[in-house]
């Protein structure tokens, strides 16, 4: 039975996550809708992670087996025609047997978009703050991060975690014009855990905060972190790495940005 690698992209908008439910409209629905098309049977698709509803993707990776072979010539496109505009198949590859998009995968890199300016035409893609930000201090802050750490604080309980231990491989907050770009690397992530730590963030570059709160909020559990949980516009899965993989360019902007 022939498996299938598949890079996928997509602006989360219009969609409750990557995760099929059922009377939600989902990008995996719709990846398996338009290769089920395609390939002609009933298929399922593993992603390497799950997005939140209006999180978007850079490059999602995930797999499907199928049961006849296929040549891959015009596959992509013959996809790609079957998917609604928001979603588009980057790559499409004949896999190893033993492949598996989640549980092969050691990293996953976010990226979080912040506007220091409001603009008309990229609101779905950044969060705007019309504060001025202390972007030193923010930097300051994100050196607690990386490290093994609880992030109880930082999750939402409701998907009951079997664990919030989470090892932290890279943390890096950058200015790019206009942009202020958050950048994490981890092994998995628990629910909702990469906008609350921009909330935080965002709250310490207010003055609100400080970085030693942040590093305190790792230690102590505090229900106050939700309170500050930043919009899922500004959120992006850059990458997904395997082993033998190198890690991302240095961060920037999820696309062009004048």
């Amino acid at each position: 039975m022939p498996k299938w690698k598949l890079v996928i992209e997509y602006q989360g908008t219009r969609y409750r996550g990557w995760q099929e439910q059922a009377n939600a409209r989902t990008v995996q629905g719709e990846l398996r809708k338009a290769l089920e098309n395609v390939f002609g049977e009933r298929l399922e698709i593993v992603g390497a992670g799950r997005t939140d509803g209006g999180v978007h993707a850079l490059n999602q990776v995930a797999h499907v087996r199928s049961r006849h072979p296929r040549a891959p010539a015009n596959l992509l496109n013959q996809i790609n025609d079957q998917l609604p505009s928001d979603i588009n198949l980057r790559s499409i590859v004949q896999s190893a047997p033993e492949f598996h998009a989640r549980h092969d995968a050691v990293e996953r890199f976010y990226l979080y978009q912040i506007a220091t300016r409001r603009r008309a035409f990229t609101k779905p893609f950044v969060w705007w703050i019309k504060d001025q930000l202390d972007v030193l201090a923010m930097q300051n802050a994100v050196q607690a991060l990386p490290g093994r750490h609880d992030f109880a604080s930082f999750c939402e309980k409701g998907n009951d975690p079997s664990s919030t231990l989470v090892e932290v491989t890279c943390a890096e907050l950058s200015t790019h014009g206009e942009l202020i770009l958050f950048r994490i690397g981890a092994s998995h992530y628990l629910w909702k855990m990469v906008r609350r730590i921009v909330g935080v963030l965002v709250e310490v570059g207010r003055g609100n905060l400080t970085p030693e709160d942040v590093a305190q909020f790792l230690v102590d559990k505090t229900s106050a972190v939700a309170q500050w949980t930043a919009p899922p516009s500004g959120l992006f899965l850059e990458c997904v790495r395997y082993r033998g993989e190198s890690p991302p360019d240095p961060p920037g902007p999820a696309f062009f940005f004048r």
